[in-house]
């Protein structure tokens, strides 16, 4: 059978309400050819699928009925409404080509997305299953295409404007065009329009799923992101933070999960959280992020904090009303968080201002209207400062500590911070192939740290290559950074890390040296050193206490110093009574406790106590001490890294163990060593061989020592009989009855 075609003019729609039926309509003359000539369509008696062609070429496919009664429209004509004619390209009496249209088999539909908004301004409530059902019911047969808009009346108060916003089909491969079948497609209506007045109830959860947007940009890449060391970090991050922002809105709402509203990042300054937080605000496809510092919240004006965090929302509010699930995500960045957000009830400033902060931002994170489109990322360095309530799922419930990098971390960094100068030639090849061996050198350096030493051998490279006195112009293809370069910056202490070990702060301590004078000593020394290595090595022991108690001058502060800096472990701290003079009793144990706090953010750790009966302000007489202090000890000794792979050691020493049980403080130590003083002729000879080359003068000064003494007290006085020839035995033993009475 020969196709059958026609040309019609365009005419308006015979009556107004036939404008939202989305068919055409012809004179009945027309309609009764095109019906004919019609193969099978699956539509209606009443009803003839025409495929409509105008001068632009774009064709449509419509339903086409005769003109009802009462109505009128000349023969020849089609009446169109607004909406047809716009997508079609024609003016009134415009002419077109109509052919009567048969659908295939892959053009059924099982679902069809529609995106609805009121057709007239005002207030306006619809039920998503009436609509629903409206057009299943109403529409059956009708083909349509994806952007295809069209006009809808539920009632005569109820006029909508739909537009097609996607489609699926029975068949795999579908096709650009789809015909609907009352029974047998899912019809899935939703708001489509930033009308507030107007509200979709009963809205299905599959409505928003035809187009999730991505929600990275196309060209993300982690490896980009210019940060090293933080990949478990990362892979933290994304699996709880946005790992469900990538599903569409309805397998999320099947799943009866919401989306991670906020994040905390915390952990030592420079390592990377604020760097962090700003690379991920580039990386989303969603609103540019909102970065705030934490002070500048702050105002002096009643209220206005409060309004400027209402005021950081506002956006997200007004696009979560209008767009709802379908809103981009918004990024609002707090650096220094723990400036706005410290726990209610510690500020004793009397305006209550930063009680009213952390109100208003609970509200607007987790309240009654709580948004859905939102990522709040904290940042602090004080995590312990913020209010517990801040910290709670549903609020900044991801915590994520971006701790100190790992040699394989700041390997990473390093290569980062090195790779303009590689790229320009600018890097020696002896640096470049020195870079696994810096990132060894380089314990506990934080990211910042490392950019510091990056910058600090560049300027020995620059200082290298200029001229003083300025009379040669600069060499600048002699201008490289060298390996040596990289030493000087370490060596010279101009690049060191905040969380390292201060070694010069315990070499003093033992600048003598350490004096093996026996069996007795090397027991001590051999426990020390297998108490290092458990710390090292055992994954059981993440936390050691050890008590080194002894008479006073038996050497118990140098070998504990000696033992840490030995250990090579990362981080070394010494607490000392001489650093904390003048210090009150909470200041005391706010120093001790910020020592405990950050050996805790180190993989290895070790913190010497040196006379801890002084720290806690011993005195006999009386007897009196500090018991806020010695309170903070026993719970910090007795308190292990919260965090795994993290060891500390203690080491502290006493002159006075006997007094230290009175207060159950030797009770807090795992392990109770005793330095010993030189007792047996055999250790005062052995003690001797260090200290005096004549072997006579040795046999005289050690039958001299008739009474136990300390090693220190031996160095004091042979260093006090010492003359231009050695050691006199007879002077050793005047200094020993003159100024220790033995």
């Amino acid at each position: 059978m020969a196709e059958f075609a026609g040309t019609l003019l365009c005419a308006k729609t015979p009556h107004t309400t036939l404008a939202y039926t989305n068919r055409i309509y012809l004179h009945s003359t027309d309609f009764a050819a095109y019906k004919g000539a019609a193969p099978p369509q699956g539509t209606p008696a009443d009803e003839v699928l025409l495929a409509l062609t105008g001068d632009s070429g774009k064709e449509l496919v419509y339903s086409a009925q005769a003109n009802p009664p009462g109505t009128e429209i000349k023969a020849g004509t089609v009446g169109l409404s607004g909406p047809q004619r716009t997508a079609l390209g024609l003016e009134l009496s415009a002419p077109m080509r109509a052919t009567p249209y048969k659908p295939t088999i892959d053009q059924q539909l099982s679902a069809v997305r529609l995106s609805c908004a009121p057709y007239r301004k005002g207030p306006l409530t619809i039920d998503a299953q009436q609509l629903a059902d409206h057009l299943a019911k109403k529409y059956t047969g009708q083909v349509f295409v994806v952007g295809q808009k069209f006009m809808c009346a539920l009632d005569p108060k109820q006029l909508l404007y739909l537009t097609v916003d996607g489609m699926e089909f029975t068949q795999s491969t579908g096709s650009h065009l789809g015909q609907l079948h009352g029974g047998l497609t899912k019809v899935l209506p939703f708001k489509g329009c930033s009308n507030p007045d107007f509200k979709v109830e009963k809205e299905p959860v599959e409505a928003r799923g035809v187009q999730q947007q991505s929600l990275f940009t196309s060209d993300f890449d982690f490896a980009k992101l210019g940060i090293g060391g933080l990949g478990n970090e990362f892979d933290t991050i994304f699996r709880r933070a946005f790992a469900s922002r990538i599903y569409p809105a309805h397998i999320i709402q099947q799943m009866g999960i919401s989306h991670v509203r906020g994040m905390l990042l915390y952990g030592p300054p420079g390592c990377g959280k604020t760097l962090i937080a700003r690379q991920i605000g580039k990386v989303l496809n969603a609103r540019e992020p909102k970065i705030v510092n934490g002070p500048e919240v702050l105002d002096k004006y009643v209220g206005a904090s409060e309004e400027k965090i209402r005021e950081l929302f506002a956006d997200a509010e007004a696009e979560q009303q209008s767009e709802g699930d379908r809103s981009m995500l918004h990024t609002i960045i707090f650096d220094e968080m723990d400036a706005i957000c410290k726990s209610r009830g510690s500020v004793r400033d009397g305006t209550g201002v930063s009680d009213s902060i952390v109100n208003q931002l609970l509200s607007k994170i987790d309240g009654v209207d709580s948004l859905n489109n939102i990522l709040v990322i904290g940042m602090t360095n004080r995590k312990d400062m913020i209010d517990e309530a801040i910290l709670r799922p549903g609020r900044l419930e991801l915590h994520v500590e971006i701790g100190l990098p790992d040699e394989k971390g700041r390997l990473q960094i390093l290569d980062i911070k090195t790779a303009s100068m590689r790229k320009a030639g600018r890097l020696q090849k002896d640096a470049v192939d020195a870079l696994p061996e810096l990132a060894g050198r380089t314990k506990n350096f934080s990211g910042a740290e490392l950019e510091g030493l990056v910058k600090s051998a560049a300027s020995y490279a620059l200082r290298r290559c200029v001229d003083v006195a300025g009379d040669n112009a600069i060499d600048e293809a002699s201008l490289k950074v060298e390996k040596r370069d990289f030493d000087h910056a370490l060596d010279s202490g101009e690049a060191c890390a905040a969380f390292g070990a201060k070694a010069a702060s315990l070499e003093p301590l033992y600048r003598n040296g350490i004096v093996d004078f026996g069996r007795s000593f090397r027991e001590v020394d051999d426990a020390l050193r297998r108490l290092v290595e458990q710390v090292r090595t055992s994954a059981k022991t993440p936390l050691m206490t050890v008590l080194l108690e002894g008479r006073a001058h038996t050497g118990k502060t140098a070998l504990a110093a000696r033992t840490a800096v030995t250990s090579e472990f990362p981080f070394v701290r010494l607490l000392s009574a001489d650093s904390m003079i003048g210090f009150s009793e909470s200041a005391k144990c706010q120093a001790i406790q910020k020592v405990f706090l950050d050996s805790y953010k180190s993989p290895l750790s070790i913190i010497v106590i040196d006379d801890v009966e002084r720290l806690i302000e011993y005195t006999p007489v009386g007897p009196r001490f500090s018991n806020t202090v010695l309170q903070t000890l026993l719970v910090l000794l007795k308190k292990a890294p919260d965090e795994e792979n993290r060891r500390l050691l203690v080491i502290a020493t006493t002159s006075v163990s006997n007094h230290l049980e009175d207060l159950q403080l030797t009770d807090a130590f795992n392990v109770q060593l005793r330095c010993p003083q030189l007792e047996e002729p055999s250790e005062i000879e052995a003690a001797l061989r260090h200290l005096v080359a004549d072997a006579t003068q040795r046999s005289s000064i050690a039958s001299a020592i008739t009474k136990p003494l300390g090693i220190k007290q031996l160095l004091m006085v042979l260093e006090m009989a010492r003359g231009d020839h050695g050691v006199d035995a007879n002077d050793f033993a005047a200094c020993l009855h003159q100024f220790l009475g033995v």
